[in-house]
Order: structure tokens, then C-alpha cells, then sequence
């Protein structure tokens, strides 16, 4: 898939916004509550900007990292090691953009490639967005899923991406494209 231009059919699982960042302080006080949950059946991109309504939207400090997508088989990883009897809600991972059907990780800029740039298309035209580094996970996620989630996610906690143009995203089946890199 890396830079080929096919496209790659995914489904978007969960899609989130939220004003506020639920995950501060210390796990062991749990997290913030998030007024309403911060699940969304369609949110709108902004180029150079972010989601809007998220708290990570027009930060300077966040440009490279507005949006965060992850795979939802990296949950589902977390579940088969954990032993857990389903796979943990996916707003709870507090990634932007949780997909089924392709391995997200491999997107994020490394120190021998370049992030890919890459489309993503719900319905509504396509979203283009730039990865950058991976969004590893942090402790919180033992304080949300479980002990040993957090180790269970190295790797698996998906990518920062920066957005190129505007559009809007929705649950449900959607088109990936990741651009042949020059």
C-alpha cells in the first residue's frame, strides 16, 4: 500500500472531538470527564488547522500533529493480551480517527522515510492529510483499558497527521489513498 496510489478500502470506526483533554494530571486520579463523550458520527477538517471543535485545532504547537488516526486492530491487539472479554470502546484511546483495514502505524515519519501523504475519502471528497510522528501511546491508556495496555500499544498507537485540506469526515466505509512519495 505504502506510496503506491491504490486505493484501500478501510471503514472509519470512531471519529472524536472533544474542547478538552480528558487525559491530564495523574492516572490515578482518573480522567477528566468529557461533557459528551466526545464521539462524533461526522467531524469537519480544516486545512493547516485541524478538527474543528478539538482541542488540539489551531495550535501552533500542534500543526504537524492536529489529527491522530489509529487502527482499530491495535485495540483489538490490546484485548487478545489483556484477555479482555470485548475490545475497549475506541473514543477512549482519544484518537481523532480510528480505522479498520490498514496498518495506520506504517504511515508515521521515521528517521530512513519521510510520513506519507494520503487521502481519505467517507463519502463527501477526499481529505488530505500529511502523517508525521507516531502517536505513542502514554500511561493513561493501563488507567483506561487495563494494566499492561500501555505496552501493548508501543507501536500500535497510530500517527500524528497534519492536514492539507479541508473536508469532512464520516463513520463508515471509506477510500485510503496513499500518494506515490517523490
Amino acid at each position: 500500500m505504502e506510496g503506491t496510489g491504490h486505493a484501500t478500502a478501510v471503514e472509519v470506526v470512531a471519529l472524536l472531538t472533544s474542547p478538552l483533554h480528558s487525559y491530564e494530571g495523574r492516572p490515578a486520579d482518573g480522567p477528566r470527564p468529557d461533557p459528551d463523550g466526545g464521539g462524533r458520527d461526522r467531524i469537519e477538517i480544516r486545512a493547516g488547522h485541524g478538527a474543528v471543535g478539538d482541542r488540539f485545532a489551531g495550535h501552533a504547537a500542534h500543526r504537524e500533529a492536529a489529527l491522530t488516526v489509529m487502527a482499530v486492530e491495535a485495540l483489538e491487539h490490546v484485548a487478545a493480551v489483556l484477555g479482555l472479554p470485548e475490545v475497549p470502546d475506541p473514543l477512549l484511546a482519544r484518537r481523532t480517527v480510528v480505522l479498520r483495514g490498514v496498518d495506520v502505524d506504517a504511515l508515521a515519519r521515521t528517521r530512513d522515510r519521510p510520513g506519507a501523504v494520503f487521502t481519505l475519502d467517507t463519502g463527501d471528497g477526499p481529505v488530505r492529510l500529511r502523517s508525521h510522528r507516531a502517536a505513542n501511546p502514554c500511561a493513561w491508556m493501563d488507567t483506561v483499558f487495563g494494566a499492561g495496555a500501555f505496552r501493548a500499544l508501543r507501536g500500535r498507537g497510530g500517527v500524528r497527521c497534519e492536514p492539507l485540506s479541508d473536508g469532512v469526515l464520516r463513520l463508515g466505509p471509506a477510500r485510503l489513498v496513499v500518494e506515490p512519495q517523490h
